[in-house]
């Protein structure tokens, strides 16, 4: 009897299991990289991420709501304000998280200062609803309980982290201190340090997390600039597994538009949306060629006495779905085996295979 194994690989973009993109505010890239002020960003993140020297907001988006909604849609739907969702709301479905909701792929927003009680679309306090694009979309806030479901306090994040309970997707916004964005009544004068504080105190959380520890991903950004250089550079730092990491700086151009893309080629969803179509991705931050613990493979092929054949699943992400399928031809593929991963590998047992004379295997992993 002959028997082939297949291995079921993917690029270093779809190995990445969990995303947790944090977007501050206001600040040139020049005015961050080396400042006394972000003693964290510079001394422990920068050291240990991959960064763009070359990341810009898209051409012409005045203020925040502008570059928020091209995160999620790769367009501003022609908006040049920062209102609130009474003055603009979008019926469209093509953006970010309704194709993650219709391929199955949990998302989260974590907002600080909202109650969780609510769709939170209006600013209030330190909470500002132009800085959650998703309370823009009628899709999301047509049905307030998927509305609250999805969009949660920020408070809550650490919990989901330790239970390794956090979406796939996971869209972190801090308050209006927290963010850079403000100085007066804040904990400091100095917005910068208030900003770097709070992401000394968030980003070690999801570092230490079960979901970023498997090939997990953290993206930093900022919304845009300052003063003439509204555009940029901006600031977009990576830490990940799987990221090049070690202080790499890419020297490409990219904007927002490039964010919203990688998301798209992390969790395979299509169609391309707006201005992501044009972009470039941000590979370039990450390794190549990535063998690691969550690269699908079959393994150990084993024909014991008993005629049964054996191997083992490995790299498998625990709580998804892995489905087998046999082929007498690599032509016509048929489903064998299909379980939810408990753990990263898992055994299978074909008792038919001493019945055959050629037989193929390979297996895949559900969104």
């Amino acid at each position: 009897m002959l028997f082939f194994i297949a291995s079921a690989r993917t690029s270093t973009l779809t190995n990445v299991q969990t995303v947790f993109l944090i977007v501050m505010e206001n600040v040139n890239w020049s005015a961050l990289k080396g400042n006394p002020s972000a003693p964290y960003l510079n001394t422990t993140l920068l050291p240990m991420a991959s960064y763009c020297e070359q990341y810009y907001t898209p051409p012409g988006l005045p203020g925040s709501l502008p570059n928020y909604l091209w995160l999620e849609a790769g367009t501003n739907f022609g908006v040049l304000d920062s209102n609130d969702p009474s003055a603009h709301t979008f019926s469209s479905t093509n953006h970010l998280v309704t194709l993650l909701t219709n391929a199955d792929i949990s998302w989260k927003s974590y907002q600080e200062n909202i109650s969780g009680t609510n769709c939170p679309l209006s600013s209030t306090g330190l909470y500002a609803a132009y800085h959650n694009p998703f309370v823009y979309f009628t899709d999301i806030i047509s049905n307030a309980n998927y509305c609250i479901s999805h969009i949660r306090p920020f408070q809550e994040l650490a919990a989901d982290l330790t239970n390794n309970a956090v979406a796939r997707y996971n869209f972190i916004t801090p308050n209006l201190c927290d963010d850079m964005h403000n100085s007066s009544g804040c904990a400091t004068s100095d917005r910068i340090r208030n900003g770097d504080n709070w992401l000394a105190g968030a980003v070690p959380k999801i570092l230490a997390s079960p979901a970023y520890q498997n090939n997990g991903a953290i993206f930093i950004t900022w919304d845009e600039g300052t003063g003439g250089a509204l555009q940029g550079p901006i600031g977009m730092i990576v830490v990940s597994p799987l990221a090049k990491g070690g202080g790499y700086a890419s020297r490409n151009r990219y904007t927002h538009a490039s964010t919203l893309r990688t998301m798209q080629a992390v969790f395979g969803v299509q169609p391309s949306l707006y201005d992501a179509a044009n972009a470039t991705s941000l590979s370039d931050l990450f390794r190549t060629n990535v063998v690691s613990p969550n690269s699908r493979q079959l393994t150990s092929p084993a024909l014991p006495t008993d005629g049964q054949f054996r191997f083992t699943l490995v790299g498998l992400t625990p709580g998804r779905t892995n489905v087998v399928e046999i082929s007498p031809n690599l032509s016509e593929w048929f489903p064998s085996f299909t379980n939810v991963a408990q753990s990263t590998t898992a055994g299978f047992t074909d008792a038919t295979g001493d019945n055959v004379l050629k037989r193929f295997y390979r297996f895949s992993e559900l969104p």
